[in-house]
């Protein structure tokens, strides 16, 4: 057990699909501090019409972003731990040796489009296998590319012993251990929803087969030392243990988030999506759930977070691209912001769910249409956009909070915010007002936090999460923005 008294040194490895970062982070007198020792790009690479990830170059980037982080440790200092999480569903086939036997496939390729319509229009098998995952049928589930894998390249069958999903396979280079962690497991559509163990029925649809994967591990399991080969001259690296963090970037985050320990609080991460969710002991499942395309992910301690996606400041992303003048430094996006403020309210909103919105040649011309469509008024400059963008995109996470709550049969009484988002003042007010409820914004680096937070937990420096959350809660900065009425 670690003395409490003293100093602790903990690495996140931060992968994200558009870049990746190494942070070292320092725990003393239960506050964390947080260095960016290193960052890194990422992006698929499109090979004969298949997009595909760069896994040596990524692995690269984490060994040198951990000779950074061990440059940055004061003299003598040593690093306690050291913990993975990535983006979801992406995943690496390995024999028992380790070697890769088939390429890695990025999730955003469009392998998986015949799957995901054939179960799409068989709704006997849509709904046996959400009542069995609570996972909704979407393109970048792990299940329509392990089929698709399976089915066009039957030999794997024979190649493949293992199936790793990327912070796994992370976690297997740096320590040497093959586990499934849950929370990364849950993005794939293949766990059963009412325990933590494989579903039979999503193994037998989806013809993957159970022998890929081992009984998932929860998070905060520590996978033993670093491989000597990692650690050799350098004996700040002797003792560090490897962490089985919470996988899912996502739900790292979530655990970074200072929440009541009454479970009573929403989260929303705001960003180009808009991602609603919140913590819960039990799964959010039937045909609402399913119509509103609930998905059931876990928590690092085996509990859910049903989590449900509206579309976000993509909006007023792509209306930006309309604009020859928009805001690019901090003080011109408060200049607009301050504008969009001081108009009136929109009589009326954006349908938020309108599927147009999803990726249209003009972002303004597909508002202006939906507008004219249903009579309404078109704005007259980039504020007028804003303010309608920041209104609408308000009711569509309070709509998204009363679906939580009709299919949940509970109340919230918080909204927290991260991401993006938590800086647009009009947004946050607009959520605060269409909810009803507070919305508490917070400067937070969410996944590494959360990453930290197991990490230190494992190792016994912090008590539990609750007892983290409330040590970071004690020195985050937070705006809370009150409901106004109309």
């Amino acid at each position: 057990m670690p003395n409490m008294a003293r100093t602790l040194y903990s690495v996140a490895l931060d992968f994200g699909a558009t870049s990746g970062r190494v942070i070292l982070g320092q725990w003393a007198k239960n506050r964390l501090t947080l260095n960016e020792v290193h960052r890194f790009p990422n992006a698929f690479q499109t090979l004969n019409g298949h997009d595909y990830w760069d896994l040596g170059t990524l692995w690269h980037e984490a060994r040198v972003g951990l000779q950074k982080a061990v440059a940055a440790l004061p003299r003598g200092a040593t690093l306690a731990s050291i913990g993975v999480d990535c983006w979801g569903v992406d995943f690496v086939l390995l024999n028992d040796a380790g070697r890769l036997v088939f390429p890695v496939h990025a999730y955003r390729d469009n392998r998986s489009q015949p799957g995901l319509q054939r179960l799409a229009n068989t709704r006997a098998a849509l709904d046996r296998i959400y009542a069995a995952t609570g996972i909704p049928n979407v393109f970048y589930n792990s299940s329509l590319h392990l089929e698709e894998t399976v089915a066009h390249c039957p030999a794997i069958t024979d190649l493949a012993t293992r199936c790793l999903f990327l912070p796994d396979y992370f976690n297997f280079l740096l320590s040497g251990r093959m586990e499934n962690e849950l929370t990364i497991a849950s993005t794939s559509q293949l766990l059963d929803v009412h325990s933590t163990q494989w579903s039979p029925t999503a193994l037998k649809y989806f013809r993957i087969p159970p022998q890929w994967f081992t009984p998932p591990i929860l998070a905060g399991t520590s996978l033993g030392r670093l491989r000597p080969s990692l650690t050799q001259t350098n004996p700040a690296l002797a003792k560090t243990r490897v962490i089985a963090v919470p996988g899912h970037d996502t739900a790292a985050a979530y655990d970074a988030m200072p929440a009541s320990p009454d479970g009573d609080d929403l989260f929303l991460s705001s960003g180009t999506w808009s991602l609603v969710g919140f913590e819960s002991a039990q799964p959010v499942l039937g045909r609402e759930a399913m119509a509103a395309r609930i998905s059931n992910e876990r928590i690092g301690d085996g509990r859910y977070r049903p989590l449900t996606n509206v579309i976000g400041l993509w909006l007023l992303e792509g209306t930006l691209k309309d604009f020859a003048a928009h805001p690019t430094t901090d003080r011109e996006w408060a200049t607009l912001i301050k504008a969009a403020e001081k108009l009136p309210a929109p009589a009326l909103l954006l349908n938020v769910n309108d599927p147009t919105f999803a990726n249209p040649p003009s972002m303004r011309a597909a508002i202006d249409a939906h507008l004219k469509k249903r009579r309404g008024r078109v704005p007259a400059d980039l504020a007028g956009y804003t303010r309608l963008i920041c209104d609408s995109l308000g009711r569509g996470h309070a709509d998204a909070m009363r679906a939580f709550e009709r299919m949940a049969g509970k109340k919230f009484r918080r909204i927290l915010i991260v991401g993006g988002g938590s800086k647009n003042r009009l947004l946050c007010q607009a959520t605060a007002n269409a909810a009803g409820l507070p919305v508490v914004s917070f400067a937070l680096e969410g996944t590494a936090v959360g990453n930290l937070a197991s990490q230190l937990i494992a190792i016994g420096a912090v008590k539990d999460l609750a007892t983290f959350r409330r040590h970071l809660g004690q020195n985050l900065p937070q705006t809370i923005y009150a409901p106004q009425p109309a």
